[in-house]
């Protein structure tokens, strides 16, 4: 595997990482198997979040009998006052079987905390690092303007951001800006959460950049021999690849659902992520889940408010993107309930 130095922080490891996001969905013995066999096979860092309901449970049974220097945790914080912020991480350490974390983030925070900002945050990363819990200090956000201010703000060692070859030139320039900053850059949703199933292409795409890391969200086996696979030689990113990422990039511009949840919360509790991102993975497997047809429904419910769309960091016509989702799926479940009135 290619190794990348993450910025200030001086993390060095491997440029493909594993992600825990996927692994909430498996069984306990199940996830203890993958990330133990994800560790004996070279990945040494393990991404989490306080917020991935057992994931760090799963990974601390999974590590703990291995030399803690041998690998390297992230995990975050969704907390907003001090007190929070201490009992997330005391319960990230307890289920970690850490005493540390190497590195801590702000998640998903749509505010750079700082220095005598009146919150008292930025100071509970500073203790919390004094007193050897954290090794560094870093910020995970969805949001564009978000990332830019907190790389250049000299405070955060890492940002965690959203990057694939679905990714616009804006979001590609954050590589650069950490660059220069010196920043580590650290890339989720690699694969939209499984919606870009052409691995190859993925994994040819971001090895080019050699300040990025790359979290990995695997859920299978047979997801993580794929990968294991490619990184033994990487795939080049060559005119063929291209061409293939070409067409995927036309299918999906304009109408991409990243799945990030700024959008939320709708007036209408309508879960606007889960409908559309539920008749993407439907144009991807065929399969429409049982379950999402209530979810689908309560899209009759918007009153084009506008607020999605205002929220939406990618600037996407959000109502409009609801409606011809649900138009999709009564099509795709046979169903003929109020076609004419969408």
């Amino acid at each position: 595997m290619k190794t990348i130095v993450l910025g200030t922080s001086n993390i060095k490891c491997d440029q493909n990482a594993f992600g825990a996001l996927a692994i909430q969905r498996l069984l306990m013995q199940d996830a203890i198997d993958l990330i133990q066999q994800a560790y004996n096979n070279g990945f040494c860092f393990f991404n989490t979040a306080r917020f991935y309901t057992d994931s760090e449970e799963k990974i601390g049974i999974a590590l703990k009998n291995i030399k803690r220097k041998s690998f390297y945790i992230a995990t975050k914080t969704k907390a907003e006052t001090p007190a929070a912020f201490w009992k997330d991480l005391n319960t990230s350490l307890n289920y970690l079987k850490t005493d540390y974390v190497d590195l801590y983030q702000f998640q998903c925070t749509n505010k750079i905390y700082k220095p005598n900002d009146g919150t008292g945050m930025y100071e509970c990363m500073m203790k919390a690092k004094d007193d050897g819990f954290i090794h560094h200090i870093g910020l995970s956000t969805h949001n564009l303007k978000i990332a830019k201010n907190a790389i250049i703000s000299g405070l955060y060692e890492t940002i965690q951001y959203p990057l694939s070859y679905l990714s616009g030139k804006e979001e590609l320039e954050l590589i650069s800006l950490c660059k220069n900053y010196n920043v580590g850059f650290i890339a989720t949703k690699i694969r939209n959460d499984g919606l870009l199933p052409q691995m190859d292409l993925s994994i040819a795409y971001m090895s080019q950049f050699d300040n990025v890391l790359c979290v990995w969200d695997i859920q299978r086996e047979s997801e993580l021999n794929t990968l294991l696979d490619l990184t033994k030689k990487i795939p080049v990113l060559d005119d063929d690849k291209k061409d293939r990422i070409h067409k995927e990039v036309i299918k999906f511009t304009n109408h991409f659902c990243h799945g990030c949840k700024e959008c939320l919360p709708c007036p209408k509790n309508i879960k606007i992520d889960t409908c559309l991102r539920s008749m993407l993975s439907y144009k991807r497997a065929n399969e429409i889940e049982p379950d999402i047809k209530n979810e689908m429904m309560k899209i009759k419910e918007c009153v084009h408010c506008n607020l999605c769309r205002i929220r939406c960091p990618y600037d996407l016509d959000v109502p409009e993107m609801l409606k011809q989702n649900l138009k999709e799926y009564l099509n795709a479940s046979g169903g003929n309930e109020d076609k004419n009135e969408l």
